[in-house]
């Protein structure tokens, strides 16, 4: 057995309960906590007022802002609205043409010629321009005055001057029914073909300067004489 170092001391340990300190040892206090002192604890104080300020500012701010977002989407959905400006409309739903009574038919003319009156009118949108006029019957033919291409302003009543000419009996209506003008309009938005009927006192001042232009007269004007190459 090695022999007990007289310096050495050793735990008594017991089969039953727990360890216990020996001779000359002992437990390390942990040290209690100490209360911080009054200048400290006020320091605190005061930075934690002043954070609390801090943020109580910021949300307020916040707070603001929205509820000034809000109150402004608000007042925007709820505006009046105004209503779009109308579109443009097609020449032909802003012209009307209409007949305005025989007229004397120009000194410098051609024979078989007469003349009337027909009266344009604008009712809305931009200036519409008048590019052509023309009838449908084989047999005749027609100048304006003015001549094509004009314009005629919204609001105002265009008065166009029509000579017609016949240029062969034989093809020119007997006894018209309903004729009508073909206009060729256009505006910003189209140009458009449209047929006028000029109604029953058109139909009649046409049919009878027919018969009057064709009475004494051949079937045709005379053809111009034929060019030999």
């Amino acid at each position: 057995m090695p022999a007990r170092d007289p310096g050495r001391r050793f735990l008594a340990v017991s089969g039953i309960g727990p360890l216990e300190p020996g001779e000359g040892t002992r437990a390390w206090d942990a040290g209690e906590p100490t209360d911080p002192t009054p200048r400290t604890a006020h320091r605190i104080r005061t930075a934690l007022a002043t954070r609390y300020a801090r943020h109580r500012r910021a949300t307020l701010a916040l707070a603001g802002a929205a509820a000034l977002l809000g109150g402004g989407g608000y007042l925007y959905g709820t505006r009046p609205q105004q209503p779009p400006p109308p579109p443009t409309p097609f020449p032909a739903e802003a012209v009307a043409v209409t007949f305005a009574g025989g007229l004397p038919t120009p000194a410098d003319a051609v024979p078989r010629s007469f003349s009337f009156a027909v009266l344009l009118s604008v009712e809305s949108g931009p200036t519409v321009t008048v590019t052509r006029v023309t009838q449908p019957y084989a047999g005749l033919s027609l100048v304006t005055d003015p001549p094509t291409p004009f314009g005629a302003k919204a609001g105002s009543d265009r008065k166009i001057t029509i000579t017609m000419h016949v240029t062969e009996c034989g093809k020119a209506p007997k006894d018209a029914g309903l004729p009508f003008l073909d206009v060729t309009l256009r505006n910003t938005r189209a140009m458009q073909i449209h047929s006028y009927i000029l109604g029953s006192q058109y139909a009649q001042h046409l049919s009878q300067a027919l018969k009057v232009a064709c009475s004494t007269t051949g079937a045709s004007l005379p053809k111009p004489p034929r060019r030999l190459n």
